[in-house]
């Protein structure tokens, strides 16, 4: 099984709309018990809350349910996910303070990494948090087809 964890600050916008739509990619490709998904956020701010309201609207208007609870990135987080991808590089770096052997900091990326553009692939998912809904729905957008593409990747891995 691959295990893949998506990480931003308060895992209560990006990182559990990320979880939300791998999962139902998985569901409609039949690919439960092939790969696994969760989330987390690397600050203590939300622990046990479920995702912010905007995020939970926007998801469900654009057919995601989502149930996780907030909760924070630690250093176990290594040993039980294969790939750890982070929204923005403020999040990445506070991972890669955690990682202690080389495997650990091959594991983490970008989630932008796989954008199809190769131009995003270094870029940060925007953090929604002080927007309005059209920001929300950006980051539906690009969390979308980042984890198309992703997806895309998986499988050909699990193919491999």
């Amino acid at each position: 099984m691959i295990k893949v964890l998506f990480v931003c600050l308060g895992n209560i916008c990006r990182s559990p709309l990320a979880e939300g739509l791998l999962l139902k990619k998985i569901q409609e490709n039949k690919l439960e018990g092939l790969i696994s998904v969760d989330s987390c956020g690397t600050s203590d701010f939300h622990i046990g809350e479920l995702p912010d309201e905007r995020t939970l609207k926007n998801a469900r208007q654009n057919g995601l349910i989502l149930k996780h609870r907030g909760r924070q990135f630690t250093h176990d987080d290594f040993k039980h996910f294969h790939r750890i991808l982070v929204m923005d590089a403020s999040n990445q770096q506070n991972v890669l303070k955690l990682a202690k052997t080389k495997e650990d900091v091959e594991k983490v990326k970008l989630i932008r990494y796989y954008e199809a553009n190769q131009h995003l692939k270094n870029i940060d998912v925007p953090d929604p948090y002080y927007g309005g809904e059209k920001g929300f729905q950006d980051v539906y957008d690009i969390l979308n087809r980042s984890t198309d593409n992703l997806l895309l990747d998986l499988r050909q891995e699990l193919n491999s």
